[in-house]
Parts: structure tokens; C-alpha cells; sequence
């Protein structure tokens, strides 16, 4: 079974998702046959690289709300979070462009280091308050997650795997994606959002069984 899953490092249901799904798949008896694969989804591609703004800003200008609301929701993310074993730390957060943290996902995951990556990436921007817009940060946390120190500077570098986030973001909205995360099972069902566990298991044994019937 092939689950595709368009997130953003900076999406804070994301991070969420991953983890309900994470919960999910143990629960799932066929777990071990399962692969995984995360896709390329920018919340905000016009951001100009090397900017950042305050996340409530963003959220106040998109959601027309006043940033003392935009603060509210955030804290109400936080508390969300912690009752899903997650600790946000959101205030002061910033948000820019996140196409450098994707091409060095597309590299992990020629790698085999996707999943450690975007681990990472979620932990260091929602749980530790560091940036995961700049080359030195990016560069720190993909070695972390077991790249090579050498080829992760040659990809921000230059423009490398940058078609590749190109293509996933085109594909996602061939499926009518519109907002991340996005969940799709062997190209036939698809999830939506942070669903509960036990909605993810659901759809899971689902496509499961679907398969076994063709």
C-alpha cells in the first residue's frame, strides 16, 4: 500500500497529522506493508526567499482577523498539540518561504531520510523556535537526519530538486488539494486534514480491503 502525504514544514496541522497517522499506522496490521511517501506543498509559495514575517501577522491578513485573534489561535494550536504528546512553542513564531526545506526533502527521500527529515524540520520550527529558512539551520538539521554535510550545501546552492517540489505541488492540485495535510491512499482515496487516528485506521482498512476485492 502506497499513502502520499503533501504537507509544509511550517503548517502546524502538519506536524499534527503526522503524528495521528504515525498512531494510526500502528494500529494498522498491515503496517509493514506500507510505504510512505511525504510530497511537496508550500502554504505560502510567493514568499520571497530569505524574508520572514510574524506568523500572526499572516494569519490576522489571511484570515481577516485582528492579531490579538490570530494570538488566540494560536495558543488554542498549542493546547491542541499537547493532548497529541506535541509541544508548540508558537509564540513569536515566524513564517517565510519554505522551498529550500523542500528541495532537501526531495534529497532525503532519494536518500531514504525523508521521514527523519521532516521529523526534524517539524520539531526544530514548532517545538523549538529555530528557523527553517536559512542554509545554516537547514544544513544543521538535514545532518542530523543522516544526510551527507557536503551534498546538503551543494543542493541550497543551487537550484536542484527544485522541479521536483514543482511537480508534487502540480500534482496535488490535479487531486484538488487546497490546503495541507493531504492524505492519499494508492492514488484512490484521499483524507483531508488532521483527522483523528481512528478515522485514518478507517480509511486504511478500507483501501486494504478494496485492494484484496480487485
Amino acid at each position: 500500500m502506497q499513502v502520499e502525504i503533501w504537507s509544509d514544514v511550517v503548517c502546524p496541522w502538519c506536524y499534527l497529522g503526522k503524528r495521528r497517522f504515525e498512531r494510526a499506522l500502528e494500529s494498522f496490521d498491515h503496517r509493514a506493508e506500507v510505504a510512505v511517501t511525504y510530497r511537496s506543498f508550500e502554504l505560502d509559495p510567493a514568499a520571497a526567499p530569505g524574508e520572514t514575517r510574524p506568523t500572526v501577522e499572516l494569519l490576522a491578513s489571511k484570515y481577516g482577523m485582528s492579531v490579538a485573534q490570530a494570538n488566540a489561535a494560536q495558543q488554542q494550536m498549542e493546547q491542541r498539540a499537547a493532548v497529541d504528546g506535541l509541544e508548540f512553542r508558537l509564540d513569536g513564531l515566524r513564517s517565510g518561504s519554505t522551498r529550500d526545506a523542500h528541495r532537501l526533502l526531495q534529497l532525503a527521500k532519494a536518500r531514504h531520510r525523508q521521514d527523519e527529515l521532516t521529523e526534524r524540520l517539524h520539531r526544530a520550527y514548532f517545538s523549538e523556535q529555530a528557523s527553517v529558512f536559512d542554509h545554516s539551520a537547514l544544513a544543521q538539521f538535514a545532518v542530523e537526519a543522516g544526510l551527507d554535510h557536503d551534498e546538503v550545501l551543494a543542493v541550497l546552492a543551487g537550484q536542484d530538486y527544485d522541479d521536483a517540489v514543482a511537480a508534487d505541488e502540480d500534482l496535488a492540485r490535479s487531486f484538488g488539494a487546497n490546503g495541507v495535510p493531504f492524505f492519499v491512499i494508492d492514488r484512490r482515496y484521499a483524507i483531508s486534514g488532521a483527522q483523528p487516528s481512528d478515522v485514518i485506521v478507517s480509511a486504511l482498512e478500507r483501501a486494504w480491503a478494496d485492494a484484496g476485492d480487485q
